[in-house]
């Protein structure tokens, strides 16, 4: 028998008891009003929930990292370092035990498919009502996954090569996913570098082994692999050499 979402809010059944207070919800989304609308069905599904928001996916792996016990995740796939559903996948593989609802702004089913697959418990249309939110949280704070009306009823899998590429980014520490995203967004190594206050050197390792764990041998190879978890079809970025 589950918990239904009330009785979470309670207490987990493997554990001793919490209060809503102790509720800890993530929010990970960079546009501010729709984040203040996340975090407002929030605490109308959690009343006194604990939400911590992040507004890219670098800053969001540091706030799961501090929060290695949060409830549940709401994950915009479009803000700044989700590159399609690359950051779900590597998310969903280090955090297996979050549940996840993604936020996205496609109302295509196949969108939302592609994301169950990938791990997510539900799927939330950024034109949803506040109420179909709430309901979304509280079925997947119950165990189960939520998609809107008119996406029910798809199968939800994926090709080949996009499941074997997700299969790969998993297998990255979180400090190789950074470098990853940022790889993608068209960094040079001395660029990565200053963001993450490390040594060209050390980027430069993180480079050789996102190459050899993803099986390719240069820059471009990484991002056009990458490609493959875009959320729709786009040209490939024009990437700088780097020594």
């Amino acid at each position: 028998m589950h918990e239904s979402a009330t009785e979470r809010v309670q207490g987990k059944s493997s554990g001793p008891f919490k209060d809503a207070s102790m509720f800890d919800v993530l929010i990970a989304d960079d546009h501010p009003l729709f984040r203040d609308a996340l975090l407002h069905a929030v605490v109308s599904a959690v009343p006194q929930a604990q939400v911590q928001s992040a507004a890219d996916v670098q800053s969001l792996l540091t706030l799961i990292r501090e929060h290695p016990d949060a409830d549940l995740l709401l994950l915009d796939l479009h803000m700044p370092g989700a590159h399609g559903y690359s950051a779900l996948a590597h998310i969903r593989s280090q955090y297996p035990g979050l549940p996840t609802i993604v936020i996205s702004g496609h109302e295509e089913p196949q969108v939302a498919l592609r994301a169950l697959a990938h791990g997510a418990a539900g799927y939330i249309p950024k034109s949803s009502s506040a109420e179909d939110i709430v309901r979304a949280i509280h079925a997947v704070l119950d165990g189960d996954v939520w998609l809107p009306q008119h996406m029910l009823g798809g199968k939800a899998e994926l090709k080949p090569d996009e499941a074997e590429m997700a299969a790969r980014i998993a297998t990255l520490t979180p400090q190789q996913f950074r470098v990853l995203t940022m790889i993608c967004e068209g960094l040079l190594n001395k660029q990565i570098a200053f963001e993450l206050s490390v040594s060209e050197a050390t980027v430069k390792a993180h480079m050789t082994a996102i190459m050899r764990k993803l099986g390719v041998n240069n820059r471009t190879q990484v991002v056009l692999v990458t490609s493959h978890l875009a959320l729709e079809p786009g040209m490939l970025q024009t990437l700088p050499v780097d020594g």
